[in-house]
């Protein structure tokens, strides 16, 4: 890796924020020591700074971000959204809203490393526009939800979507990959694989995954779920084309079933003549509707996708910045 070869770039932080009050405190201190030790090595500018993105909380995070903003002019900034938008909607207004050479996007509970930052800014002086943080170990997230974060990004990759495994959204982007990104103008947001769209020069930087500092998480099961839905359906025609072959797959054994059941009542198969009963009428039944409700939903998913982005609502509304 080369040292660094442009002049120092004003790096600028942005934390996405909901229901942080426990964490805020140490995030802030911890954040700014890093900017302070890229400052001294000229790594980075010296307008650097911290953007909290408040995403509706409703405990006193903002509070916090505004008491940090007094104390700290020109360190610490935040922008507060009307409401709760959703973590990759806050992402994307502090991606937009954020000035800055390159933005660091990272979560306001620092289970991912920051002492990661630094190897990222130097990939960035050696010519990286994008730069990946990815999890190595996640062993602190305990045996049940590691085993879903691996089985989601495998099911990602499997149905076409481009993603980085044990990649979530600790990243650096370049104010090059960011104005790119602006052009990205879709309803049904996931960064993780619209980044992977950009193209440009790409670094990954592996680490292990950390406990919370305080608080729980904020992307339960359930959240990762729906979060894997919305990669899916948002890039991968794969699901669809599946309900196609399963189609071709459910007719060629209703086929069978139906070829089988005339021989049976005209006796061909072995001298004997078959009674229907319930069970051979009622499983087959069963099958076939249950696999049509499934296919119905996901031709709805897609649909829901294309009604949300026909009416090109915003992402976010802005209430206040500081």
């Amino acid at each position: 890796m080369q040292s660094p070869g442009r002049d120092s770039p004003i790096l600028n932080i942005v934390v996405p924020c909901y229901n942080e009050e426990e964490v805020l405190p140490d995030t802030s201190r911890r954040l700014s020591a890093v900017i302070d030790a890229l400052i001294d090595k000229s790594l980075i500018g010296e307008g650097s700074g911290i953007y909290f993105i408040d995403d509706g909380s409703k405990d006193r995070t903002w509070p916090i971000i505004a008491d940090l903003c007094e104390a700290h002019p020109g360190r610490f900034h935040g922008i507060k959204l009307t409401r709760n938008r959703g973590h990759q909607n806050a992402l994307l207004a502090g991606l937009q809203n954020t000035p800055g050479d390159i933005l660091i996007t990272i979560d306001a509970d620092l289970q991912d490393d920051i002492g990661s930052i630094e190897q990222m800014v130097r990939y960035y002086h050696d010519g990286c526009e994008l730069v990946f943080g990815v999890r190595s170990d996640r062993r602190s997230d305990g045996p049940f939800l590691n085993f879903c974060a691996h089985a989601t990004y495998g099911l990602l990759r499997r149905l076409g979507a481009d993603v980085i495994p044990q990649h979530a959204d600790f990243r650096l982007m370049s104010r090059r990959a960011l104005d790119a990104l602006g052009r990205y103008s879709e309803t049904n947001l996931f960064l993780r694989a619209i980044v992977m769209q950009l193209g440009f020069r790409t670094a990954r930087v592996a680490y292990p995954r950390t406990k919370r500092l305080a608080g729980v998480t904020k992307y339960p099961v359930s959240k990762l779920a729906a979060l894997a839905i919305d990669g899916i359906t948002s890039f991968s025609m794969r699901p669809l084309r599946l309900i196609t072959v399963a189609g071709l797959i459910v007719s060629v054994v209703s086929f069978l079933l139906g070829f089988w059941a005339l021989g049976a009542g005209i006796g061909l198969f072995a001298g004997r003549q078959e009674v229907p009963g319930w069970a051979s009428t009622m499983v087959p039944l069963s099958f076939i509707g249950g696999l049509q409700l499934i296919c119905l939903g996901i031709i709805g998913e897609y649909i829901g996708k294309i009604y949300l982005e026909v009416k090109r609502r915003p992402h976010y509304e802005i209430e206040q910045t500081l």
